[in-house]
């Protein structure tokens, strides 16, 4: 259960490293998919560095021997393992569910301030009424 905790903190400070910076790029006028590839791209080297750094460090949890190494090494095994996953997929996942959860969010309120510009030519009174 530790290790999976640990696991989940570091997946989501990469997510939000990537997602965050792809924000700025939207908000700079960027297209969404052209601030998903930019924040993924200038994102992809310190995501990188981060996770390989924990991931080695996570080594010597495999290899541990002596009184409580079985604990050390399931520990070690979860975290590396999972890791290594979140890592390859969060590189190329992240980008792509910025672009399919931006794009609703746009559309939606594309369509919210439609309704709300139609609601109000609807109540507004014709000057010759």
């Amino acid at each position: 259960q530790i290790g999976l905790v640990l696991l989940v903190g570091l997946a989501a400070k990469n997510a939000i490293l990537i997602v965050e910076f792809a924000r700025g790029q939207r908000l700079a006028g960027l297209s969404i998919a052209e601030a998903a590839v930019t924040g993924g791209a200038i994102r992809f080297r310190p995501v990188l560095m981060t996770s390989l750094t924990f991931i080695f460090g996570l080594v010597p949890m495999l290899i541990a021997t002596g009184a409580g190494a079985g604990s050390r090494r399931a520990i070690g095994t979860a975290v590396f393992s999972g890791m290594c996953v979140a890592t390859f997929l969060g590189i190329f996942l992240i980008p792509s569910l910025y672009y399919i959860f931006q794009t609703i969010s746009e559309k939606g309120r594309a369509r919210r301030l439609a309704r709300q510009q139609h609601d109000i030519v609807k109540n507004t009174t014709h000057p010759l009424e």
